[in-house]
């Protein structure tokens, strides 16, 4: 006998794209951008200052959770060959990105710190290996060991689509199963310190065998998880037990930024929740996304009329074309930083490169989207769903 859940059929997959994905993604998608310009005091206004966790867990939970939306129905009707093959496609067109970037964000790096003789640029960027021993860095970073500050983001992705396909089998015929070799593997990578290896020393930033839980929990909630936890989510407790963590989270963060706050931290509790490691994706920041994610669900249903507003949507388009826009994100953040330095590092200025960045990162956003509709209604072009995110919404 089957136990439940084990072995569920099946589910289908919503046919409408639920906006709340591409809105909280587009909002992530700026907060990254505001944490990437260092000394910002604009970034203030990220959940990192309020919480364990911070906007990566976003920003991969959708990610799972939309590669599953789109690769999922193809696995499902054209077979496991076909479906690999479109997910190692977009794998290769996300390595290929991520090429370019590296290439345009050390071009842009080498040239500011050259032309005003700064040499601190090339250091805090973490490019210095590059400009000692270029032939080897470069084959480095091909192979994803070498990436410069603040482009950890894509060869983590690029690794999780690649053990995708399997995982997505499996999660469609055994989903209580998947996900529980994903915590088995996760838990694993703690015990026995699994990594990949970085060059030119020491692991990869973000933990590929830790953060794929979150990736295959969002991708095991687009296939039917979701309903499951429908009346959890449902909940007075669990809205409860949601906000209480979450104001846990909130005291403990702000005896960082007030350390005389810390003596009222039992020694008990300081001991069982330090450190809260970001690479490993620690259980505390872990259960701290699903707080947020309870509560936002709670309070935010997936028909409420607001995700409709102009007032969202330039967001909501940033969400749907995030692989662009985070490479456009990366650039601009060292824009933004090197404004500051040899500019002015004033409280004017940061709001000002913070404001101009997402702007411009809405306005590439609206040109893309305006483009694709153009080249839909081409006579001889096929129509494309609007959702061309990192999962690659033309699949």
């Amino acid at each position: 006998m089957q136990a439940p859940g084990l072995m569920a059929p099946t589910p289908a997959i919503a046919a409408d794209r639920d906006l709340r994905l591409d809105l909280f993604r587009g909002l992530a998608l700026w907060l990254i951008y505001l944490d990437h310009i260092p000394s910002n005091i604009v970034s203030w206004v990220t959940i990192r200052n309020y919480g364990f966790s911070d906007a990566t867990e976003i920003f991969i939970f959708i990610s799972g959770y939309t590669a599953a939306f789109v690769y999922g129905r193809a696995m499902r009707e054209r077979g496991f060959v076909i479906a690999s093959a479109r997910i190692l496609k977009r794998v290769w067109q996300i390595y290929v990105a991520h090429v370019f970037l590296f290439t345009i964000y050390l071009a842009e790096i080498a040239y500011v710190a050259r032309g005003f003789q700064n040499p601190l640029y090339a250091e805090e960027t973490g490019i210095l290996d590059f400009l000692r021993e270029p032939d080897v860095t470069i084959i480095e970073a091909l192979l994803l060991k070498f990436k410069p500050a603040n482009m950890d983001v894509l060869p983590l992705y690029i690794v999780l689509l690649i053990l995708f396909p399997p995982i997505l089998f499996l999660l469609q015929r055994a989903p209580a199963l998947a996900l529980a070799a994903s915590a088995a593997i996760y838990a694993a990578s703690w015990e026995f310190g699994w990594n990949l290896p970085a060059y030119p020393h020491g692991v990869w930033y973000f933990n590929p065998f830790a953060w794929q839980l979150l990736f295959v929990f969002g991708a095991w909630c687009a296939l039917g998880g979701a309903e499951r936890l429908a009346p959890v989510l449902r909940s007075r407790m669990t809205v409860a037990l949601a906000v209480a963590y979450l104001a846990f989270a909130l005291a403990i963060v702000l005896t960082w930024h007030i350390p005389r706050l810390a003596t009222f931290v039992p020694k008990v509790i300081a001991d069982f929740i330090y450190p809260i490691d970001k690479t490993n994706l620690d259980v505390l920041r872990f259960a701290h996304f699903l707080a947020l994610a309870a509560v936002t669900v709670h309070f935010l249903p997936r028909d409420w009329p607001g995700l409709r507003s102009q007032w969202l949507r330039p967001a909501i388009v940033c969400g749907q074309h995030s692989l662009e826009i985070f490479c456009l994100g990366v650039f601009l953040a060292f824009a933004a930083h090197f404004a500051k330095v040899e500019i002015s590092g004033g409280i004017l200025m940061q709001v000002a490169v913070s404001a101009l960045g997402i702007l411009i990162m809405i306005g590439t956003a609206f040109l893309i989207a305006w483009y694709k509709t153009a080249e839909a209604r081409k006579p001889d072009s096929r129509p494309k769903p609007p959702n061309a995110d990192l999962a690659g919404g033309e699949a």
